[in-house]
């Protein structure tokens, strides 16, 4: 619902800031907020005519902003659509007559409705693209067999396979997806393909079936049917059948999944699969905000093992993970480490270090963007060789930073200077009229911040002697940044009353006498006041609500 009403704020007037309340003002708060500057604007108050013009604009503004707020109906459509819901000429919203609560279900619908058609239209394209390469000759080599050659010196580093898959979905109806995939695959030198299409419709809001059919030239004809079903609430199932038609005959195969969920964040998991390689399997998974867990055992032909995995997630804006993992069984044993980090709005690079018994030293690469993921295994050395693990795992952290610092950092600082650069430009006529509004409210606020003043003064209260809007560039590391403010000195010595200045959580842009300096960055207030005669100085964010004067606002004389 909030985000509804965000876009429409960057080009359009926030009431709630307008009249310093908060979302959940009452009818009295809106009151008493609107008597406040109708004193403040009314075009009585002023002689001079210019003063009176302006003071005519703010005070439309100001009652145009109570008139919304204070009827129940109009309120409840402007906090859903923003100021453009409640133009009603060829913008068709809802009978005025409904109750907040049913403009509220009525808007749910509508957008059940725009995501069903925006469902339609959308392919979901879905890719994958491996590349295999053999560097064991970097590390496991015959210095004997390159001295005849020319040459000889430099290891041989070749790609022995190779594999694109590409999936996508085309929407029939609500409840029907068509699914094309095809798939190539080589490795040293030989290859193939194969086709799948699959239908999919969605039974009910507890599942859904899937019939599936595909060809290719190393497999042949495949037939098979998918089903998923919500047995309870915390329980589900998954069953997927098929036949393998080849030169062979025709090979069946079954696959049983049952989940449930064991608690808020953990999964449980078995897993039956009959056919060419019959197993049966079963696995937990933990998944919190800040790590995942998963423990798994398996007892089938060819492959039975134990493996267990740990990732940590760090609560940064990067996203990094750290993971780790044992795998065991009868084909040996394998320890992988690593880590993947997020690098742009729509990718994350990852590294993986594979070191096993007797698989070698691998390094897996991986990039995902967006919906497409590129997958770079490489096989170092055939034994454990400690330089191999050691370049495996060092070499990637060593490109990552050299790459971090040279492309991704500058690509990205560009990216937001471009965005912000877009923002402004679209935004620039509608803060420069807010600029002038503002302008013009500090003109119109002089006389009752002079009264203020007195008032305060005769008492020892609340006087703001400074006070700057915007950003501020506190970090060394940014000096090169010019600091982008305003001054809000009377417009903040305007709001105070009976020596206390109340700030609600809305944007501060929004309040009367400022408007928006940095369009897109991040703001804030900072506050320089004198209370009982004592230094008092504060730093609030921008959506931050603030209360003045206050104990932990106090300078210490010593300091």
């Amino acid at each position: 619902m909030a985000s509804a009403l965000d876009d429409d704020e960057i080009c359009n007037d926030d009431y709630y800031s307008l009249l310093n309340v908060r979302r959940e003002a009452t009818q009295d708060e809106l009151k008493a907020a609107y008597r406040r500057l109708c004193m403040l604007y009314h075009p009585d108050k002023h002689r001079d005519p210019e003063l009176k013009l302006q003071a005519q604009q703010l005070f439309n503004l100001v009652h145009e902003a109570y008139e919304v707020l204070s009827d129940p109906q109009a309120r409840a459509i402007y906090d859903i659509y923003g100021k453009r819901g409640l133009d009603v000429e060829g913008w068709e919203v809802v009978e005025r007559k409904r109750t907040p609560a049913e403009i509220r279900e009525e808007y749910e619908r509508l957008q059940i409705e725009r995501e069903e058609r925006r469902l339609q239209q959308r392919t979901n394209p879905k890719g994958t693209i491996s590349v295999g390469i053999d560097a064991t000759d970097l590390f496991d080599h015959y210095e004997e067999d390159y001295e005849d050659m020319v040459g000889g010196g430099v290891p041989h580093v070749e790609i022995n396979k190779m594999h694109i898959s590409q999936s996508i979905e085309a929407p029939l109806t609500t409840t029907d997806t068509a699914i094309l995939s095809g798939s190539l695959s080589t490795h040293n030198g030989n290859g193939g393909g194969t086709i799948n299409l699959a239908l999919r419709r969605v039974t009910s809001a507890k599942g859904w079936g899937e019939v599936e059919f595909g060809a290719g030239d190393t497999h042949g004809p495949l037939l098979g049917m998918k089903m998923f079903r919500n047995l309870t609430p915390r329980f589900f199932l998954t069953a997927q059948c098929g036949l393998q038609f080849s030169s062979r005959g025709v090979r069946p195969g079954v696959t049983t999944v049952l989940a449930r969920h064991l608690d808020k964040n953990t999964m449980g998991y078995l897993q039956w699969r009959w056919g060419v390689q019959s197993s049966m399997n079963t696995s937990i998974v933990r998944d919190t905000k800040s790590s995942h867990f998963t423990f798994a055992m398996q007892l089938g032909i060819p492959h039975t093992f134990m493996m267990m995995s740990y990732q940590y997630k760090f609560q940064d804006d990067d996203q990094t993970k750290i993971k780790g993992s044992v795998k065991s069984g009868f084909f040996g044993t394998v320890v992988e480490y690593g880590a993947e980090r997020k690098i742009s709005r729509h990718s994350v690079l990852g590294a993986t270090v594979s070191v096993g018994v007797p698989q070698g030293v691998s390094l897996k690469i991986k990039l995902n963007r967006a919906s497409q993921t590129y997958f770079f295994p490489i096989h170092l050395t055939d034994q454990l060789m400690p330089s191999a693990v050691f370049y495996a795992t060092v070499g990637p952290l060593v490109v990552y930073l050299a790459l971090q610092q040279l492309i991704i950092r500058p690509y990205v600082r560009a990216q937001k200077e471009q965005d912000l650069e877009k923002q402004r430009v679209s935004s620039a006529s509608n803060i420069t009229k807010k600029k002038q509004e503002a302008e013009a409210a500090v003109l119109l606020m002089q006389e009752s911040v002079r009264r203020i003043i007195e008032a305060e003064e005769s008492r020892m209260g609340l006087i703001i002697l400074n006070a700057w809007y915007g950003k501020f560039v506190t970090d060394n590391s940014r000096k090169h940044e010019r600091a982008k403010v305003i001054d809000v000195t009377v417009p903040l010595q305007c709001l105070v009353k009976d020596s206390k200045l109340i700030l609600t959580e809305t944007t501060k842009s929004g309040l009367p006498g400022f408007y928006d300096p940095c369009v897109g960055e991040e703001k804030s207030l900072k506050v320089l006041y004198q209370f009982r005669g004592v230094m008092h100085q504060v730093l609030s964010g921008d959506t931050e609500p603030l209360r003045i004067p206050k104990q932990s606002h106090r300078i210490d004389a010593d300091t």
